[in-house]
């Protein structure tokens, strides 16, 4: 007997699901609602903080968002399953409410989401998927701080800026990379 609770898959061939099969990637299976939204919210947040402006940094406009999404979106040809189960997850999201701001600009938080996010992959990822999904998320603000600033002082690819370089220093740090 089927329960609502185990979405079935079914076979290409038409055979009945298999009891007990998820149709969600066994990647997902193993984290709790709120480690699962914390997973596939970190990205979006890495790329609004390396986005926003900052003391000293100029406003880097749309291209810095474009950059961001590309990145985000780069996570789909990952050779790690739980990397490409994020992307997925948060491009098939459809509720079209952005978190509030403040939640996803403020340092502090982020940094201490990015540590509450590395110790759920300690207990729950595969090494090899943690690992992966910690540097495609510091990919991501590394390829927003390679964007020029929409007043054009610096070329897009250059080296990051002193502030863009402390940033992805201290997510480095809170990612467990450095």
């Amino acid at each position: 007997m089927l329960t609502p609770e185990v979405p079935m898959s079914h076979s290409v061939a038409g055979e009945p699901p298999s009891t007990g099969r998820r149709a969600a990637p066994l990647t997902t299976a193993v984290y709790s609602v709120a480690e699962w939204d914390l997973l596939t919210s970190l990205p979006g947040r890495v790329l609004v903080a390396a986005a926003a402006p900052g003391a000293g940094q100029p406003d880097r406009g749309v291209e810095a968002g474009l950059a961001g999404l590309d990145a985000v979106a780069a996570g789909r040809a990952s050779d790690s399953d739980l990397v490409r189960a994020v992307v997925s997850a948060i491009y098939a999201r459809h509720d079209g409410a952005p978190p509030p701001a403040e939640r996803l600009t403020d340092l502090v938080d982020l940094l201490a989401a990015c540590r509450a996010t590395v110790r759920v992959l300690h207990r729950r990822a595969d090494p090899a998927d943690s690992a992966a999904y910690r540097q495609w998320v510091q990919s991501v603000a590394a390829r927003v701080c390679r964007t020029a600033p929409a007043t054009g002082e610096r070329s897009a690819g250059g080296p990051p800026s002193p502030v863009d370089r402390r940033l992805l220093d201290r997510l480095g740090d809170a990612l467990g990379l450095r």
